[in-house]
């Protein structure tokens, strides 16, 4: 929208635009949110009874605004007309003129707020210039599609100049061995000609064989025609593969290209990175920092090596893929395994959990949790030792390399740019969206979360990752109305310290959407009666519906009769689970229809050590007592067995209940995935990827967790719905299971990824994918900002 539509729109309305202002500035606001500035807005509409006011220029960039700020005499408004493009308008209260100005400028503006002496020489990051050549997406339909982009676009290049782009095939093939063994090709094929000679004989001569006759019986003739292993299994696929590939030399394709490239062996060691919280495989759920992402990684490997074995089987290679999961070794471990240096992952052949120490200045062990907000000073160190162990444990460098939150994927910058291994990440969440004005305010958040250190990690991981995956397109670019996880990182401020004007593009190829699933061996339909896992009934009627409260639960259903409303998280503020038992409490008509069951936390704040559950936990107690809610809700302190809690899905789905995952925002939602690949009905946070994997009213129901009257108000019409229509249950419960089926498995996962690994792979070998100018750019950001702001955090803790 340009300034002038405004100006113009200003001119003709002075007295009314000039009201508006003066409502904005008597509000005592500086700073303002877009449901802020949109709500006075259409109430001061209304009042005035003007429909053109409504729908106007004024009006649109006020309801895509997204945060404003007022320091009179000027207010400067940060407008998204749409998905990740923005402008930035300021108005002056007093003239009322209006001009577009440049993000550098809003910055600073929005710093005075804060820190009266920004000036001019305040430290700026700025990463656009390092990517002006760059190749780009344009369309925001586009955006977490990054693979589909770079093929189409690179093949184009390589037919544009077929000589160099066969010839970097060509090379490309000949990188490919194994511990010292070749594979695909050998140097009797010196050329793009000769290569093409020996595939049309190939092919000739698999015509007249057998199609399942296997690589060892046409290895002699094949190697003398320059072939090596690696081409498949039988004659079937090694034909396959030819064609694929004459075709490729004759006329790129990117399908075909990238079909090929996902065939090529090229992925055997992969290390995967999560350094924080207790990472295990028992009774490790929901202790400090550890939840979600302990269950999406030991579920992704299972997938991956099941994947990797079948592609290398299938490629005639006899190979044993080796996955290295690396986190922290705590000597102080509880129940956990988390002080053993080297666990076998269950129901995999060849995964471990390789566990590394954090060590203080002296060397010496850390032997006691820590914080995820407060491991900066140990990541260089740990990342070090990490090197070390997995060169000894593999015996040679790995072929990918895998970061999961923020610090994993600072770990991961740092290992793949020692070992030149190509770095994916996976942020699980970024926090930076999670606390409301968490960059500007960062100096009031510090002493508790360290955000200085954290935005600083993520600005770096994420801009030399070579590929980065994520769970839904929400995570990287929001929506028409919300800001995406990443798109956050586009620009903003931390008075005092820097401020980012280009931090990362979200039309950036290296963004692909690749969604999770649950584990379909434990997450499976309660209709699945002969699956079912019926030794734990008593046990689940116990916990329950017993007659039992103190230790470890609280509360004693009265009505045993009543569906059961369930939710189960960790105890923190994001996910919310207090605010769900708010909203039940003030909602008479909800209380009458179900009971309310939460699983979550530790029902004593002294036997936790975190200082936010601790508040949480405070919390969940005053407002049963509140509402009077002792024989309403169930609140069970306790950690579940996975196996357990798949079969709880499905016995509350047994007795026609739901399932709500109430959070501030969830960046993806995998126990919104359990409960509808369990046939649960559900309800999840509309703010972040439960938006994506709900369809509203068919799989599930979208909830505002901001709006806990109107969200408790959808769940009791729900249970309306279902005493008036019995089917309507059933209807949402086979939708739910629809939906996990269609889009959200681990097989379909495994696949996506190992094919991009290999797809990066070959077009950061083939083109300038690496990067290498903002790389050193960012090595030198993290010298000399990130780790002095690591050695204050050490200072403090």
């Amino acid at each position: 929208m340009p300034a002038q539509d405004l100006a113009e729109f200003i001119s003709h309305h002075r007295d009314k635009v000039a009201a508006l202002f003066e409502r904005y500035k008597n509000s005592g606001k500086t700073l303002f949110l877009r449901s802020d500035l949109w709500d006075e807005y259409k109430l001061y509409a209304m009042e005035c009874e003007d429909d053109e006011f409504i729908d106007s220029p004024l009006a649109q960039a006020i309801s895509k605004s997204q945060e404003a700020t007022l320091v009179y005499p000027w207010l400067c408004i940060e407008f998204r007309p749409r998905v990740a493009h923005w402008h930035y308008f300021r108005f002056h209260l007093e003239t009322l003129e209006v001009e577009e100005i440049s993000i550098t400028e809003f910055l600073k503006f929005k710093e005075s707020v804060i820190d009266s002496q920004s000036g001019e020489w305040d430290l700026e990051i700025d990463l656009g210039p390092f990517e002006r050549h760059f190749p780009k997406m344009t369309q925001t339909r586009s955006i977490g599609r990054g693979v589909e982009y770079l093929n189409r676009r690179l093949s184009g290049r390589l037919s544009n100049d077929l000589t160099k782009g066969d010839e970097l095939i060509l090379a490309f093939l000949r990188l490919h061995s194994y511990r010292g063994v070749p594979f695909m090709i050998s140097q009797t094929i010196s050329s793009v000609e000769t290569l093409q000679q020996a595939l049309r004989k190939g092919m000739e001569l698999l015509a007249a064989v057998a199609a399942d006759a296997e690589w060892p019986s046409l290895a002699e003739k094949l190697g003398k025609l320059g072939f090596e292993p690696g081409w498949g299994r039988t004659a079937r696929r090694i034909a396959e593969n030819f064609s694929l590939l004459a075709d490729i030399l004759e006329a790129p394709d990117y399908r075909a290209l990238e079909e090929f490239l996902s065939r090529i062996p090229m992925i055997f060691n992969i290390v995967i990175l999560s350094p924080h919280g207790y990472f295990g495989q028992e009774n490790v759920l929901g202790l400090p920092d550890t939840g979600g992402q302990v269950v999406y990684i030991l579920d992704q490997v299972r997938a991956l090596e099941q994947e990797m074995r079948n592609r290398i089987y299938e490629q005639g290679l006899d190979i044993t893929p080796c996955i290295l999961i690396l986190t922290r070794l705590i000597p102080e471990a509880g129940e956990t395994t988390c002080n053993q240096r080297l666990e076998k992952v269950h129901n995999t052949e060849n995964v471990q959990i390789l566990r590394v120490p954090f060590r203080d200045r002296e060397g010496k062990e850390i032997p006691h949790w820590i914080s995820r907000f407060e491991i900066w000073p140990y990541i260089e160190r740990f990342a070090t030792e990490v090197k070390k162990e997995v060169v000894s444990e593999l015996g040679c460098r790995p072929d990918l390399i895998i970061g999961n939150y923020s610090d994993g994927n600072l770990v991961a910058y740092l290992l793949a740019q020692r070992l030149g291994v190509t770095q994916c990440n996976i942020a699980h969440a970024l926090e930076k969206t999670k606390y409301l004005f968490s960059a500007l305010y960062w100096r009031e958040m510090e002493d508790k979360y360290h955000f200085s250190c954290q935005f600083t990690a993520d600005l770096i991981a994420m801009n030399t990752a070579d590929f980065i995956i994520t769970s839904t397109y929400q995570e990287i670019a929001g929506s028409e109305t919300i800001v995406g996880q990443y798109e956050s990182y586009t620009s903003f401020t931390m008075p005092g310290l820097y401020r980012v004007i280009n931090g990362i593009d979200v039309f950036d190829p290296k963004f692909n959407i690749v969604s999770p699933g649950a584990d379909d061996t434990v997450y499976f339909p309660y209709s699945a009666k002969e699956k079912r896992l019926t030794e734990f009934h008593s046990e689940i009627e116990e916990l329950i519906f017993g007659d039992s409260a103190g230790g470890d639960r609280r509360g004693v259903l009265n009505d045993k009769e009543k569906p059961l409303l369930f939710t189960m998280a960790r105890l923190d503020k994001i996910k919310n689970l207090t605010g769900l038992v708010d909203w039940y409490g003030g909602c008479k008509n909800l209380r009458k229809k179900v009971n309310l069951l939460v699983i979550g936390g530790t029902v004593d704040p002294a036997a936790s050590s975190d200082a936010e559950e601790q508040e949480q936990i405070r919390l969940m107690h005053e407002l049963i007592d509140r509402h009077g809610l002792d024989d309403q809700v169930r609140w069970l302190g306790m950690r579940l067995g996975k196996k357990f809690s798949g079969e709880l899905y499905r016995f509350i789905a047994d007795r026609r209940g739901a399932f709500v995952q109430p959070a501030i925002f969830e960046a993806f939602g995998l126990t919104v995935i359990e409960a509808m690949g369990s046939g649960l009905p559900t309800f999840a946070t509309r703010y972040g990827g439960p938006l994506e994997i709900i369809e509203d009213g068919i799989s599930g129901f979208h909830i505002d967790p901001n709006h806990g009257e109107m969200s408790a108000g959808i769940i009791a019409d729900f249970f309306e719905s279902c005493i008036a229509d019995p089917d309507y249950w059933h209807r949402l419960s086979r939708g739910a299971l629809e939906r996990v089926q269609k889009k959200y498995t681990w097989k379909l996962y495994a696949g996506r990824l190992v094919s991009l690994s290999c797809i990066y792979g070959f077009w950061k070998f083939a083109t300038n994918l690496e990067r290498q100018e903002t790389r050193r750019y960012l090595e030198m950001f993290y010298n000399l900002q990130f780790k002095k702001l690591a050695e204050r955090v050490g200072r403090q803790t």
